[in-house]
Formats: C-alpha cells, structure tokens, sequence
C-alpha cells in the first residue's frame, strides 16, 4: 500500500505531527522548492494551550482548532494525510503508517509528547488528562455528569465524591484549569443547580514540588497560591499521587481524598515512533539532537518541538522548556538549515530566545514574565488574553474565541455546559 502522494523531482520533507513545530516548519517552506508532506492522525491543529477552556465549558473545540487542509490550501506542492506513523526505517529512508509506506528525503519528527503517568496503570485507566481536544471534550463531559450524578446521590459520601475534584499538576495547566473551575463553582453551578450546596464542594490541586508554577519565579509562584486561595482551592505541596482506583486518590503513603474526577496534568513523555535506536532517546522519552535539531546519528532525519531533547544549548543542559515557543523556532531555524543543506550552505546552530512565561489563574488574574519584566494582576491577565488571541490561528477562530470571552466576563455564563457522550468516554 501506498499513500498516493505524487512522485517529484524535488526533495520531499515528511514531517510527523502538525503541532506548533511541524506546522511552521511546513510554512518556512512554502515556496523553497520541496515537497511538503505532512503526516497526523488529526486532520487539524489544536492550539493547545486553552485546551483548558474546552474542558471547562469556555470555548467550543472548533474555536481552537484549524483544518491542516484550510490552512495550506494556496501553497503548492504540499499534501496531507491523516495517518498514524508505526516504524520508521532509516536506512532505507522510508516510513511504515497504517495506511501504507512513504519514502523521504528529509525525515521531521515533531509527534511532541503525551502523558506520562510514570508506569502507574491505575491512574492511567481511570485517571483523565487534557492533552487533545478529545480528552478536554471528555474531561467536559464526566465534569458536568459528576454534577448531575450528585444531584441524585443518596449518600453525602456519594455526593462528596461526585463533587470533589482533584487535580494533578502544579504547572500552568494545573493552575489554569483549577482556577476556570472555582470560577464555575463560585459563580454558574448555583444557578444551574439550586438545589445543591456548593459550598461542600473541593477542588484541590496537588503538585510535588515544594512551588507552583516551578518553572517561573519565586514571585510569580506566590502570587498563584495566593489567588487560588483566595478562591478556596486546597492546594497540597511535596505531595506525590501514588494510587487512584476511581473512587480515592492515594498520596503521601497515608492520605486519601474521596474524588470520582481525577484531572492529571502531572507530566508528559515523548511520543515514541519504533525505527530509531533506544540510543537516540534521552530522558522523558525525548529524541537526542544536535545544535541543528538532527538525530544523533541521523544527519537526514530531524526532530524538534517537545520530542526534540538538545543538549548543546550550554544555557539548557537539560534541553529546552517544552513550550510553544521552543516548538515554533526549533520550525523556523530548521527550514532555514534544509534549504541551506540544499544549497550546500553553513548549516545555523539553533539558539533559544526564551520570550517570557504567563499563566492565567482567574478573571482579572494572572502572572506574566518577559525579559527583565514581571508583573501579576490584571494587566497581566489583559496581556495573557492578547498574547494567546494572536497565537489562534484564523480570524474567525481568533474573533470567536474573543466574542466567548467577553460574554462570560460580564455575563458569568457558560453556554456550552453540554454532555455530549460518545461511546469510548469514560464515564458512568
């Protein structure tokens, strides 16, 4: 089997993954005289980051998400194909998908990373994470049937568990999405649920370092805990989950919290393609590069994004922050050093400009830091809505998104608390 792209004269670049990474690469080449092959098992980029808002009820998935096939629909010589890559074989420059094989001359892997639930089967069987629009969508759907279920608990024991959630991760995500759900139970759950006291309701949000938000400052890390206090999330420092069986998270050896709902944002692991070396993979699953983002190894075959792991950065021994950012010049500086491979041009070592760090925990609430610049509040937060609405991809994506926005801010209301099951959800 074949997957039907057309033969070329010119070099093909098949990158894997239409993230941050792999979708401005395949812009930088628009025009250099490539074929362009880009290879997912989504047909659309998701714009990550407020993937915590889709889970919540504060936007719609299609308002964070583009067509891969919308998005390059003017520029020449480039394919998609939905597909899952299986194996790649690097010798003899080709790849095994599900739908049939592909030969490249350049080889991307920008597959970034999913979950890492460190080898703890229970948690990840009955745990939910919010790594795709497809997990948030679920993450929404149980959120809003606990509710429904505690509305007809017989037991406060049952209700308690119903209502009680807990959440894994003191990073940007973890905090952002404990935030968006005190909002939603200070100020919509009464009114669509009178009947319930919402006041015995717990989010807690556990996170094993002694700070949140670790990988800014001290300043930003307090301002956090503050505000989330302030909206009555339990916050539990140096603690490590050990144990969740759907019905009690376990932690530090002793303590148990009764939840139904565990939302894990704890860590994340590089997506593994089988083909390469396991001396090719560094910690947390990523792939070993050198300054110009190749595979140890590997001089035709590229890996950048959050599944890249470069050493030679003497700023980031440990590789860069697996961030948006990183992703998109890791894109940018490699197209550049393809075509100048092609020209039989100096190649450009990648250099990381770190642009800053932000994180929103509320209305009017949120810490920001650019270089030489850190600040909290709301003008921070007012940052943060400008910073990500430039980011959405399309006008329509950005103009929605803004249009919700503005509604919940002076309107308290939610318009998409919807159960929408579908039948590998995993809910009652």
């Amino acid at each position: 089997m074949s997957l039907n792209i057309p033969t070329t004269r010119v070099p093909r670049v098949v990158i894997i993954g239409g993230g941050f990474a792999g979708l401005e690469l395949a812009n930088k080449l628009n025009g250099q005289n490539f074929q362009v092959v880009i290879l997912d098992k989504n047909n659309y980029h998701q714009f990550q980051p407020l993937l915590y808002q889709v889970a919540t009820a504060g936007l719609e998935p299609s308002s964070i998400a583009f067509p891969f096939r919308k998005l390059f629909q003017k520029q020449d010589n480039f394919h998609f194909r939905m597909v899952e890559v299986k194996e790649i074989y690097p010798e003899k420059k080709r790849l095994l998908t599900d739908k049939g094989e592909l030969f490249f001359d350049y080889l991307v892997i920008a597959s970034g990373a999913g979950n890492n639930f460190f080898g703890n089967a229970n948690i990840e069987k009955y745990a939910y994470p919010m790594k795709s629009i497809s997990e948030a969508l679920a993450l929404r759907n149980i959120i809003f049937q606990r509710f429904e279920n505690a509305l007809t608990s017989e037991t406060i024991k049952e209700k308690d568990a119903n209502l009680n959630i807990v959440i894994v991760g003191g990073g940007p995500t973890g905090v952002e999405v404990a935030g968006a759900l005190s909002e939603m139970r200070n100020k919509i759950l009464p009114k669509d649920y009178p009947e319930m006291d919402f006041k015995t309701m717990r989010i807690i949000l556990i996170q094993g370092d002694k700070r949140l938000l670790s990988s800014m400052s001290e300043e930003s890390s307090s301002k956090s805990d503050f505000y989330l206090k302030s909206m009555n999330v339990e916050i539990f420092y140096n603690s490590k989950v050990t144990n969740y069986d759907g019905e009690h998270v376990y932690f530090n050896e002793s303590e148990t919290i009764p939840t139904k709902t565990l939302i894990w944002a704890a860590g994340i692991i590089g997506n593994r393609i089988a083909g390469l070396e396991t001396s090719c993979y560094g910690q947390g699953g990523r792939i070993l590069v050198d300054q110009f983002n190749a595979c140890i190894g590997h001089s035709q075959i590229f890996a950048i994004g959050d599944i890249a792991l470069m050493k030679a950065d003497e700023k980031f021994p440990n590789g860069h922050p697996q961030v948006a950012q990183t992703a998109i010049q890791q894109g940018k500086k490699l197209a550049k050093n393809i075509t100048n491979i092609q020209k039989n041009e100096q190649l450009l070592p990648f250099k990381y400009k770190d642009l800053g760090s932000m994180a929103t925990i509320g209305r009017n609430k949120a810490v920001v830091e650019l270089t030489g610049w850190k600040f909290q509040g709301f003008f921070a937060w007012l940052v943060w809505i400008v910073v990500h609405l430039r980011s959405i991809l399309g006008v329509k994506n950005r103009f929605v998104v803004l249009l919700n926005w503005i509604w919940n801010y002076f309107t308290y209301n939610l318009s998409l608390r919807l159960i929408i099951k579908s039948k590998d959800t995993k809910n009652d």
